[in-house]
């Protein structure tokens, strides 16, 4: 038996149901047996925008092949989309089995190429600049996210800390609640979500608006429910599906982003920035052999 028999394909489930539908949902089912492969690429609105129905619609559509919300909709998706590619052959640039070690690292090097371009393609001037006011006038910058997006908080506040002394990463989503309800309005809250959609960065949020600190969203998806409570959003490229659980590509573009805020940030005041990184290297060098 096949591994699509062993696991019945979402477009199997959606031919099941297809005359069951309402004709916005039918709308959801044809975008979703043509472009298989994008789907797990969108968020809910993306997807609903390329339908022309509404977000509720999608939801209802997900509900109506069993999948316990949209982000279970997108994994069984991708799995298909897995499938369909190993039946018939990868797409351009995915790692195969029988690629060399250098064909391998070309393609993973024009992968990565390719995310870090179209996150400078999403780079708004005037976005970076009022981040960067925001930022260098805030009396402290809590770093946070979830999972492999709380890695990238934490490489965020490391970064920024060579630099400046104000930015601390607050890992535990309880300790985040703490700190989050003692913010005031001098505070900023900088938020590392992919999605946009966790259930934690939709709790936090809250808190911070209540403050009246200020949030700012790295994501993906600017029209995530998340973005939808920040007051600023930072917007990274890169493709990934719900399978690849923090890809390479996708953290190479966000440091690059952070990289691109912080020289934002330091040429406002090179001797200062100098005369501190000098401080630090100072500190460090007794650490060295």
């Amino acid at each position: 038996m096949t591994k699509t028999e062993k696991t019945p394909s979402i477009l199997t489930e959606v031919s099941k149901v297809y005359y069951q539908l309402t004709s916005a949902e039918k709308k959801v089912a044809d975008y979703v047996s043509a472009e298989t492969s994008k789907v797990p690429y969108q968020s809910i609105s993306e997807l609903a925008s390329a339908c022309g129905v509404a977000d509720a619609t999608v939801s209802r559509f997900c509900r109506r092949l069993g999948c316990n919300g949209f982000s279970a909709f997108k994994l069984a998706v991708a799995s298909t989309a897995m499938n369909i590619r190993s039946a018939d052959g990868p797409l351009s640039g995915e790692v195969t089995q029988t690629d060399s070690i250098p064909v391998m690292c070309r393609k993973i090097s024009t992968s990565i190429a390719e995310a870090v371009a179209q996150t400078q393609e999403l780079v708004d001037p005037k976005t970076i600049r009022r981040v960067a006011d925001i930022l260098l006038k805030a009396n402290k910058v809590l770093c946070m996210g979830q999972g492999g997006s709380m890695i990238m908080a934490e490489e965020a506040a490391h970064m920024f800390t060579t630099t400046f002394g104000n930015f601390f990463a607050i890992r535990d989503n309880h300790i985040q609640a703490i700190n989050a309800a003692q913010l005031n309005r001098d505070d900023v809250v900088l938020y590392f979500s992919y999605s946009g959609a966790t259930r934690d960065l939709l709790d936090i949020l809250p808190i911070v608006q209540k403050r009246k600190a200020t949030s700012i969203l790295i994501t993906r998806f600017p029209n995530s429910p998340g973005a939808a409570l920040a007051d600023v959003i930072l917007q990274c490229g890169s493709n990934e599906n719900p399978l690849q659980l923090g890809s390479a590509e996708a953290r190479v573009a966000q440091i690059y982003l952070l990289d691109v805020l912080l020289s934002e940030m330091c040429r406002r005041d090179v001797k200062a920035c100098e005369k501190r990184r000098e401080d630090i290297a100072a500190a460090l060098s007794a650490k060295h052999i």
